[in-house]
């Protein structure tokens, strides 16, 4: 049995909450949490939010709010337009992602709300939001491997960003709040295509 199904099964047999099931899937960049997130939409038709649409806006990212640990995306407004409706039972979620490309929030999205939620993404399982999910799953990749993907996506001149900004931030939320120890299902990947338990 591949890890896939193996974690739909484990997802499946959670015992649901009254409202609904909440799942956030932290982790190193480059790990496959987007590509885990997907799959899992395809196989159970669960929804699927991103971390990446709540980067901060430009009059945000002030040097306080970036040397805080996980500081570096809005998880305030995630909370206000996405966690809590979920958690009220709300039929629809409406929120506005961040464009990386103009700096601006996008026109309001609409989404219907289903059975089963999944938020990825790096600083998802932030203190803040940590209470609102029924299941924290964090996804580990090999430094070598993390490389290696990152250069294979972004080139690199993409690599020495990640690796000089991206990489220490999100090292430092991982340790500051101790999420890959605090989550109760893991995941890493250690080879190329390879999806095994942490």
């Amino acid at each position: 049995m591949d890890e896939l199904t193996r974690f739909t099964q484990f997802i499946r047999n959670i015992q649901m909450p009254e409202q609904r099931l909440l799942i956030a899937i932290d982790g190193r960049c480059a790990a496959g949490k987007t590509t885990l997130a997907s799959r899992l939409q395809q196989e159970i038709g669960c929804n699927v939010f991103h971390m990446d649409d709540f980067f901060l806006r430009p009059e945000q990212r002030t040097e306080e709010r970036l040397h805080t640990p996980g500081g570096n995306v809005d998880h305030e407004r995630f909370l206000s337009e996405v966690l809590l409706p979920l958690k009220s039972g709300a039929e629809w979620i409406e929120f506005r992602a961040f464009d990386c490309s103009s700096m601006r929030l996008k026109p309001p999205v609409r989404v219907s709300a289903g059975e089963i939620n999944v938020i990825e993404g790096s600083y998802c399982c932030h203190p803040a939001l940590w209470k609102y999910y029924d299941l924290h799953v964090f996804m580990d990749v090999s430094a070598d491997e993390q490389q290696r993907r990152i250069i294979d996506r972004n080139g690199a001149d993409g690599w020495k960003v990640f690796s000089g900004r991206w990489i220490p931030l999100e090292e430092a939320y991982f340790q500051a709040y101790q999420i890959k120890e605090r989550c109760e299902y893991g995941v890493s990947q250690k080879e190329s295509g390879s999806i095994k338990d942490a």
